[in-house]
């Protein structure tokens, strides 16, 4: 259900755990997507804010995956979902 969401709001997703983080602490996102096979210590980081904030975050099993469901052609660790 994840990468489909993904692909459904492509054109607001941000990729990348650095994009991910100040858009976060922009207050431009409703949701965040961590893939499991990602470095954990910078998905910790994404994790962690998004408790912090109050944002959902759901996890998925593949970097590679979440990158294709962006329509990029390398991994994503970690995406949010503009408001």
């Amino acid at each position: 259900m994840s990468y489909e969401k993904v692909m459904q709001f492509r054109s607001w997703v941000i990729i990348g755990t650095k994009q991910t983080l100040k858009a976060m602490r922009n207050g431009e996102v409703s949701e965040v997507f961590i893939a499991d096979d990602a470095n954990p210590q910078l998905t910790g980081q994404v994790e962690s804010l998004a408790s912090e904030l109050d944002i959902p975050c759901k996890r998925v099993d593949s970097m590679k995956k979440l990158g294709a469901a962006c329509g990029i052609e390398v991994g994503a660790s970690a995406l949010a979902i503009k408001r």
